[in-house]
């Protein structure tokens, strides 16, 4: 082996850490050692790294992705509700805006109202100005797909 080739060595070499301060001693072939990042103010070890991610928005976003899928599910819920429901709004039934126009001129808001229109006979129906027979043909269909009893009169 070469003699006086090796480094000398410090036993009680100082550490210290740019970004926070900390100092401790270690052995090292160097008197002083700088760090710009050490355990202590690093945001892996600081628990920090959480913080971050936060920062970039994926928690953000997984949680708007839940609340829309829970207003998702509570829409559907209260479709379900309304489902042969004598309150559902006419514009439900997805006539024509000519037609729906017309039931609203009537006073006819909901399926109800219509509903009670309807057992007078197809001819009540047909009475309300702008709203024909291709209006009244969808509505019944629109009606029986949706679970509504139409009147025997009206059948």
């Amino acid at each position: 082996m070469k003699a006086k080739i090796h480094p000398t060595y410090y036993p009680d070499a100082t550490v210290t850490c740019a970004s926070c301060g900390k100092t401790w001693k270690t052995g090292s072939t160097k008197k002083e050692i700088r760090l710009d990042i050490c355990s202590n103010c690093h945001p892996f070890f600081t628990g920090e790294a959480q913080r971050i991610l936060d920062i970039e928005g994926q928690v953000d976003r997984f949680y708007k992705k839940l609340s829309a899928r829970q207003a998702y599910v509570e829409q559907q819920q209260a479709k379900e509700e309304l489902k042969g429901s004598p309150d559902r709004p006419i514009a439900d039934l997805g006539l024509p805006t000519r037609a729906t126009d017309a039931l609203a001129k009537a006073g006819i808001e909901n399926v109800g109202q219509f509903l009670e229109k309807l057992s007078a006979g197809n001819e009540a129906v047909l009475a309300i100005q702008g709203f024909g027979q291709a209006s009244l043909t969808a509505a019944k269909k629109k009606l029986r797909s949706l679970g509504y009893e139409l009147p025997e009169a009206a059948a």
